[in-house]
């Protein structure tokens, strides 16, 4: 099987040669264009979401030999998470060449954080198939690149530790509410407030998760209390 030239280019983005190049199409291919002579990345995606896992632990380990598996949890989460995998898939342009169908392809399906994580998953499985692990490792660890070093700092949760500071103040969780919501379906765009029991709220705005602008309405109210400190 010969790779068609959008799949060769992005075969040299990723920096592997695939000696089986079905391994990289069934990678690609989305359960919405699934078939029975065409398997979709499901299972792919599974075994990617291990060996990336494996990667990064031994890296973070291999980064910090003093580093306690409490100060090291939240760094390899940050790194396996599925919006870093949509980051890194973005970078090499997945999106580009995702097999998708048509309803998929009608929503964004290219621009959807949950399906370019977990192609670069599968994507990572089909060079582990292919090559080995010493070779989805090589590829890895040049992809996730300055993340290693920087996950130390990605690690930080505005949402944690803005419950941690709540909660030795003696109040309730902080809530979130959606305050707005606009745009399409497949790019939707958020209003959210972070708010707390004696009444002090923050708010942040922006496209992607929930969960990005949960955290950024967090970090808005932990700076609040910083600056009224």
């Amino acid at each position: 099987m010969k790779l068609a030239a959008d799949l060769r280019t992005f075969s040299d983005r990723l920096g592997h040669d695939f000696a089986r190049p079905e391994l990289l199409v069934r990678a690609l291919t989305h359960g919405s264009l699934s078939s029975a002579t065409r398997p979709d990345n499901q299972r792919l995606e599974f075994l990617g979401d291990r060996v990336l896992g494996l990667v990064m632990a031994e890296a973070l380990l291999a980064a910090d030999r003093i580093a306690t598996e409490g100060q090291l949890a939240p760094r390899y989460n940050a790194l396996v998470r599925g919006e870093t995998c949509a980051e890194v898939a973005r970078e090499i342009g997945l999106g580009e060449v995702l097999k998708l169908g048509r309803s998929e392809m009608k929503t964004g399906g290219r621009r959807k954080d949950a399906l370019l994580g977990d192609a670069m998953e599968a994507v990572l499985a089909a060079v582990y198939l292919d090559a080995g692990f010493e070779a989805a490792k090589a590829v890895i660890l040049r992809l996730w690149g300055e993340r290693l070093s920087g996950a130390e700092a990605a690690a930080f949760n505005p949402k944690t530790a803005l419950q941690e500071w709540a909660q030795a103040q003696g109040m309730s969780p902080p809530a979130y509410e959606i305050a707005e919501r606009s745009g399409p379906d497949h790019a939707p765009r958020f209003t959210i407030t972070a708010r707390l029991d004696d009444g002090r709220a923050a708010s942040a705005t922006g496209t992607g998760t929930k969960r990005s602008i949960e955290q950024a309405a967090a970090q808005a109210l932990l700076d609040s209390i910083k600056d009224s400190a």
